[in-house]
């Protein structure tokens, strides 16, 4: 029997900042030590219309007894992604997910345990460029990360994408508030964290040489000019496979990339260092790392079992 968990009973699931950064950081870990692995991602080539390819990527996660699926499909301006996760303990298909929620609330983690991780000492301003579904968890999971933030900024033009931000933001932090700004350059220059999350229609591209010293520009999306991963002291990747694979499906040259300095499980891990002086300036590229989705998928679709939400599609006859 698979269960299939639509967008609609995954919206209402409850899952906190908190919960999103320890589900997160616990598969990260995992993927670390070899409790959970990672395949090798298998993509078409770009179709030349400048969308990313059809991909796909396989993991397992020993400690959960979970084998994941996770599929990205793009036609024109739609996209799909879904996860199908495994039981290992019975080798059959157990659950499909419409994995949007999973994706956004994955990359925002992911971008929050990276600034926790990579910031400098004190940090206290974050611009966040973009406000897209994967720029509205950022902020609140940043917070979460960081409690010492105290200004918020957002760099962005869509009026529905900008009260998307402000509802989640409020919504997971009553009482805290983001200022809208128009002088972005001006912005980069006073914050200690850029997270460039906006989509490829974007204008915006942040310069190196507008970064203070100290600042730790995150990369989940558009918005940095090459200057700023060129120029940097550091930089460190969720996963350097994964940064190529990302590269690979949307058509970017391998030598376009930096040398990546570390990798975030390592550095949760306490094996390598990520920031070795205040006054580095580091880029950081996240990307998906399949370990993360199954950490998250799994828990959701606990949630969602406990509240009898899905559909139970048969898969093979019963035997009577």
């Amino acid at each position: 029997m698979l269960r299939v968990l639509g967008r609609g009973d995954l919206a209402a699931l409850p899952v906190s900042p908190a919960e999103a950064l320890a589900l997160v950081a616990d598969g990260l870990r995992r993927a670390a030590t070899g409790r959970s692995m990672t395949g090798t991602t298998t993509a078409l080539p770009p179709d030349g219309d400048g969308h990313p390819a059809p991909y796909a990527l396989l993991g397992r996660d020993t400690a959960l007894a979970r084998t994941g699926f996770r599929t990205s499909y793009r036609s024109g301006s739609r996209r799909t992604t879904t996860l199908l996760l495994h039981d290992d303990t019975g080798a059959a298909p157990a659950v499909l997910l419409d994995a949007e929620r999973v994706g956004t609330l994955r990359t925002a983690a992911t971008c929050a345990l990276t600034a926790r991780e990579l910031a400098a000492p004190g940090a206290r301003s974050v611009l966040l460029i973009g406000s897209g579904a994967q720029a509205r968890h950022v902020l609140p999971l940043l917070l979460a990360a960081l409690p010492g933030l105290d200004r918020l900024l957002l760099a962005a033009t869509h009026p529905v994408g900008i009260a998307a931000v402000r509802a989640r933001l409020a919504a997971d932090h009553p009482g805290r508030g983001v200022d809208l700004v128009t002088d972005v350059r001006g912005a980069v220059a006073e914050a200690d964290v850029v997270v460039a999350a906006a989509g490829p229609g974007t204008r915006t591209a942040v310069e190196a040489d507008r970064l203070r010293p100290g600042a730790l520009a995150v990369r989940i999306g558009h918005g940095l000019a090459p200057s700023v991963w060129r120029t940097a002291d550091r930089v460190v990747a969720t996963s350097t496979a994964g940064l190529l694979a990302l590269a690979a499906a949307t058509g970017v040259p391998r030598e376009y990339l930096p040398a990546v300095d570390a990798e975030l499980p390592d550095v949760l891990l306490g094996r390598t260092p990520g920031r070795t002086g205040p006054a580095e300036r580091i880029c950081a590229f996240v990307t998906g790392l399949v370990a993360a989705d199954i950490a998250l998928g799994h828990h959701l679709a606990a949630l969602a079992a406990e509240r009898g939400l899905g559909t139970d599609v048969p898969l093979e006859e019963e035997e009577e």
